[in-house]
């Protein structure tokens, strides 16, 4: 019934799904107080505009976890599963102590950093248990797997769009069930892999390594430019309905449109890793970044458009862009490293990459403080312009 790639005989159950299906789950707590945040810091008598730093707090521990992971070989000297497993528990925890009562802006920035350390447990450890299964046909089972981080990022914006008939408490607790039930359906459903190889000790040096092979350093370079973009324009969709509400004097509701924009890049991953079969990764993954950079470009002329729908039609079609680049890279990255560093090279790449995405936020907030603000996004398309830069070097 289920045929996502290659997998020894008779595999006991539809592994794929099961990973797809928990990755979801646990990262739902990545951006579950950006969606939320306007009650939430209201009902902390929290003033300022602090979306970008709870933001930032969270992708500075993903950073700093990532690093950690990638150079303990954590995910190649222990059971991906198992590692999945703990991280999805403490960021179920963490996510959990945003409803106590005493919090201040920095017990939140705290436990959102916190919080981002776990998350380098599951999203690229969830990658490594799926590289784990599957030789061939990597970019489609890695299409799923980031549809499935797309899917989490934006669910909470789903949740919240239900107004007053879901408190900012009702999508915490949601998030943080979530993310317990992920974490014990990858422990008790998901073994580690056939194709594992696990690192036999500690090497500082190994995930670096990888960044030796010509090919995967132009790759993880085209993916920093695709990350410079990604989070930031995920993190500001909210802000930029607004701005087009505001300016134009639309209605468009905020939560459900921030959930659709973010969450049609599920369907475009997996569109992009079954289309990359044919047409080829690094092929698909220049095209996303082009149009993606564009999108860019045209942002200020975007909160011009006469209508509601025009609008909405191109931000969707920038979320869909935006990030259906995303696999590819992390496919392409994988079959360029190592077998016994593949965990830690993705998690390493990862790292730095989201350490370019607190610039970009930060740069990017600070642009709307001395610039009319519906030219702040505009920057963004540097990323996409030197990561196209990057790949058109491979193969010459």
């Amino acid at each position: 019934m289920f045929n996502f790639g290659h997998m020894p005989a008779n595999p006991p159950r539809p592994i794929l799904p099961l990973i797809v299906l928990a990755q979801f789950c646990c990262t739902s707590i990545w951006f579950a107080p950006n969606a939320v945040a306007e009650k939430m810091l209201a009902s902390y008598d929290i003033a300022g505009n602090t979306l970008q730093d709870i933001t930032s707090a969270v992708q500075f521990g993903f950073i700093i976890g990532t690093l950690l992971f990638a150079i303990l070989c954590l995910a190649d000297r222990f059971s991906p599963s198992r590692l999945f497993f703990f991280s999805a528990l403490a960021g179920a925890g963490l996510n959990a102590m945003l409803l106590w009562e005493g919090n201040t802006l920095s017990s939140l920035l705290i436990l959102r950093f916190l919080t981002g350390i776990t998350l380098a447990g599951v999203y690229p450890v969830g990658m490594k248990i799926a590289a784990d299964y599957y030789e061939r046909g990597l970019g489609r089972t890695l299409g799923y797997l980031v549809g499935a981080l797309v899917l989490g990022t934006a669910f909470p914006h789903f949740l919240s769009a239900f107004g007053s008939s879901m408190t900012w408490q009702s999508v915490v607790y949601t998030t943080t069930f979530l993310s317990t039930l992920g974490g014990i359906g990858i422990v008790t459903l998901v073994p580690d892999g056939p194709y594992r190889r696990p690192a036999a000790r500690v090497n500082l040096k190994a995930a670096f390594n990888a960044f030796k092979n010509s090919t995967f350093r132009k790759v993880a370079f085209g993916y920093f430019g695709h990350m410079w973009e990604l989070y930031t324009f995920w993190a500001f969709v909210p802000w930029m309905i607004l701005f087009y509400n505001s300016s134009q004097g639309a209605h468009i509701n905020v939560p459900l449109w921030s959930f659709l924009i973010i969450g049609i890049g599920s369907v475009s991953c997996a569109s992009a890793g079954l289309i990359s079969l044919r047409v080829g990764t690094l092929r698909v993954a220049k095209l996303s970044l082009g149009i993606s950079m564009l999108c860019c470009l045209a942002s200020p002329a975007a909160f011009l458009l006469p209508s509601a729908p025009l609008f909405l039609l191109f931000m969707m079609v920038w979320g869909a862009v935006v990030v259906s680049d995303s696999p590819l890279f992390s496919t392409s990255l994988a079959k360029n490293s190592p077998p016994e560093i593949i965990g830690s090279a993705l998690t390493v790449v990862n790292g730095l990459g989201y350490a370019l995405t607190i610039i970009s936020l930060q740069g990017s907030a600070w642009l709307m403080t001395i610039i009319p603000e519906q030219y702040a996004l505009f920057g963004l398309g540097l990323g996409p312009l030197l990561g196209l830069w990057s790949l058109a070097k491979i193969g010459r």
